[in-house]
């Protein structure tokens, strides 16, 4: 038996799996991201740990005698600031959070070719410069600068490391996932603050009597170095081939295509180390888009609907009548604009719209979101013909309709729904020594066909509105003057 934990934006999951990589159990355990302050984005790590051990209990006890490996994945580009022992020196600052946006002009011009990737707030490198210039006393009073599988990792085996996966969404590392020191040095980050990198697939520590008491496993169990979420999920889906693309729907939306070799920079797109072993493609080309579900769930909390009810409002016939559009940009959007000041909200709302109306607009704007991430890796040179689908928001068969409708493209999903956590768990088994590189092609999941692309002229129009409405919401914003570095 293997264990894969996923530590995400909102919830932590729990997932066995048998040797054949068969799901067996799962479980989960949630927390909420804190806003102290505007552009700011936190959580306790200590809710992560107690969501952890929670999950993880939460698990049959016979499954969990069984355990031989155990693998991590978990969001990516925060920075949880802790003491040699673990214990938090302050609340992690997740991807989530732009305080950092007047610190960008410090890396050098040179950096994206470096690291694959535009600079943007939310990374963990600018993250911690203004750590360093407003908070220097934590600094000081930190040994380890740590992603949150890591901070996980640590309180597991009392060991401390990362994954060329997760470092590569750093902005410190170059293409290999390896800290760069001539970053670290134009930023101002003390290299000794961060842990040394090892590949995702190797053993980083072993479970600790402390740690198997509080999850209810053994001590001894070999904890794999794991990788960030989405790099996690696409080798849990099995996206292991050039071809393939995987679109996952969490807090975030991203849409992934693997490559061979460093597929270089492009400004509108992410490049990432993949957590596949040695053999596998090597890269991941990325268009990362902020507002996935956390969009469509705050439409449905400010509409005051079960999403149930959202989801059936919003594929009644009369709310496909409506003119309204919805941005989805709360926290402003990476890919394909990179541009932190966008924001969200429904345009062109009538007397005759409802929750209804308004829940499809939110859900067709997250959609149209996706289109032009696609749109920019197709930019770069990636024309998937089929989307694989991971994400909880992915689930719901008329949103599956609409957003093959919405990119023109057909839709599969395949037998897991809790990728990252099935990757994490394939990784501790490659630790382990359980398996090995050749038996992962058995091990792929069944892959089902679940939409084909409709009718494109009337969302056409429709996104071509969408594309309108966000140029000049950017442009107001340009205009303002952006916002000030006060309200950052």
């Amino acid at each position: 038996m293997l264990l894969g934990l996923d530590v995400g934006t909102s919830s932590t999951k729990a997932l066995l799996i048998g040797r054949a990589g068969e799901p067996v159990a799962e479980a989960s355990a949630g927390y909420a991201v804190e806003h102290p302050g505007p552009d700011r984005a936190e959580t306790d790590p200590e809710r992560w740990w107690e969501a952890v051990a929670s999950a993880a209990r939460r698990l049959p006890a016979e499954g969990r005698a069984a355990v031989k490996g155990i693998g991590l994945s978990g969001q990516m580009h925060g920075v949880v600031l802790c003491r040699a022992d673990g214990a938090p020196v302050r609340p992690a600052i997740v991807w989530l959070d732009g305080r950092a946006a007047s610190l960008l002009g410090r890396y050098p011009p040179e950096s994206p070719r470096i690291t694959g990737n535009a600079t943007t707030t939310g990374m963990t490198g600018p993250t911690l410069a203004w750590l360093e210039e407003h908070e220097p006393a934590s600094i000081r009073a930190a040994r380890w600068a740590l992603l949150a599988k890591d901070f996980i990792r640590l309180r597991l085996t009392g060991e401390a490391a990362t994954d060329p996966s997760d470092a590569s969404g750093t902005l410190l590392a170059g293409q290999e996932g390896r800290f760069d020191p001539g970053l670290l040095a134009a930023v101002g980050i003390r290299p000794d603050l961060l842990p040394p990198v090892l590949e995702s697939s190797a053993a980083a520590g072993r479970l600790t009597g402390a740690a198997a008491r509080a999850l209810g496993l053994e001590a001894g169990i070999p904890v794999a170095a794991g990788a960030g979420d989405t790099l996690a999920a696409a080798l849990g889906s099995g996206l292991w081939a050039e071809e393939s693309a995987q679109l996952a729907i969490g807090t975030s939306a991203q849409v992934v295509v693997p490559r061979a070799s460093w597929p270089g920079f492009s400004p509108r797109l992410n490049v990432y180390r993949a957590a596949s072993p040695a053999g596998l493609p090597r890269w991941c080309l990325m268009a990362a888009m902020l507002n996935g579900g956390l969009a469509l769930d705050w439409a449905r909390g400010t509409l005051r609907l079960t999403w149930d009810e959202a989801f059936s409002l919003a594929f009644a016939e009369g709310a496909l009548r409506s003119e309204a559009v919805f941005l989805p940009f709360l926290t402003g959007e990476r890919t394909p604009w990179m541009d932190p000041d966008l924001r969200a909200g429904w345009m062109g709302v009538g007397a005759a719209d409802d929750a209804g109306s308004l829940m499809r607009a939110a859900l067709t704007g997250v959609a149209f979101s996706i289109r032009s991430g696609l749109e920019a890796l197709r930019e770069h040179g990636a024309a998937p013909a089929r989307l694989r689908l991971a994400g909880g928001g992915t689930v719901h068969p008329a949103f599956r309709q609409l957003l093959s409708d919405a990119v023109g493209l057909p839709l599969d999903a395949v037998s897991v729904p809790n990728a990252a956590a099935r990757g994490a768990a394939l990784l501790g088994g490659l630790a382990a020594g359980v398996l090995s590189r050749k038996d992962l092609p058995a091990l792929a999941p069944e892959v089902t066909p679940v939409a084909e692309p409709g009718s494109a002229a009337e969302l056409a129009a429709r996104y071509a509105r969408f594309l309108d409405l966000r140029a000049r919401l950017a442009g107001w914003f340009r205009a303002a003057g952006g916002r000030s570095t006060e309200d950052r």
